[in-house]
């Protein structure tokens, strides 16, 4: 009767081991014994490591890459949780790099908690932009003799110091009309946050162009490149600040007191 009772049970505990071990494959195991699991291990690894291994009648890991593997240990998701990359705020723009010439501003930002256990990675830390200064760093006036004609979204010109300039260089600014030709694939092609206005270009839409302090020379009280010389249907060239390989043609429409054109083809002369 025992040998019976033996063969019997024998095929059964071969299927039920089947059931675990499909079990196993389809997810963590859920429940550990004393001693077992990502708690007992007392730690919890970065990528794929074979070396963080629990103990256990089946061989678990706590690793980061164990939920892609499905192996991880039953007790993986609230001993090592994902925990996400967290940054400060952006600083205040930088000063451009080189005064007189076309260079870029840098903002950065620092990293407050490093990302853990698959967490969201860290965003970018450092981003840049196109900007003009027109006096040295030691407060000479610079030549403007830049082409072609650099524009920019006009909220930069909120970024703009203004303080300590004599009165007579506040001139009355002004708004130029263009007609955009042709836009080169590129301008479309952005990841960058502070060049994604590019993707608004569009041929034949109007855009209106604010020239004010600084870009505005203090003797003709105009910013180069605003076509004010241009003859009849005359192209005129102009490039995106930040963004080099974003240029092309444009027409000059005629002049204004102010500009009325929707913000996102409302731009500034730098």
């Amino acid at each position: 009767m025992v040998r019976s009772r033996v063969a019997l049970t024998l095929p059964l505990a071969l299927a039920l081991a089947a059931v675990a071990a499909g079990a196993w494959a389809r997810g963590p195991l859920s429940e550990l014994r004393l001693g077992q699991g990502c708690a007992a291990l007392g730690r919890c690894c970065p990528r794929r490591d074979p070396t963080c291994a629990a103990r256990g009648p089946l061989r678990c890991f706590c690793d980061q890459a164990c939920g892609a593997a499905r192996d991880c240990c039953a007790d993986y998701a609230r001993v090592c949780p994902a925990v996400s990359c967290i940054v400060a705020e952006w600083s205040a723009w930088s000063r451009c790099a080189k005064p007189c010439q076309v260079s870029y501003r840098v903002r950065r930002r620092h990293v407050l908690r490093e990302p853990r256990n698959g967490g969201a990675p860290c965003p970018p830390l450092e981003e840049r932009a196109g900007c003009v200064e027109y006096r040295s760093h030691q407060g000479v006036e610079c030549q403007q003799s830049m082409l072609p004609a650099l524009i920019t979204p006009s909220s930069y010109r909120e970024e703009w110091k203004k303080q300590g300039v004599p009165k007579e260089q506040k001139a009355v600014g002004y708004c130029v009309q263009f007609r955009l030709g042709p836009i080169p694939r590129s301008c479309g092609q952005v990841r960058a946050l502070h060049a994604q206005w590019t993707r608004y270009l569009t041929q034949g839409h109007t855009v209106c162009v604010r020239c004010e302090w600084p870009a505005q020379d203090v003797r003709s009280q105009r910013c180069y490149g605003d076509g004010g010389e241009a003859q009849g249907n005359q192209l005129l060239l102009w490039q995106a600040a930040g963004h080099p390989q974003c240029r092309g043609t444009w027409q000059r429409l005629g002049q204004r007191r102010d500009c009325s054109c929707p913000a996102v083809h409302s731009l500034i002369f730098i």
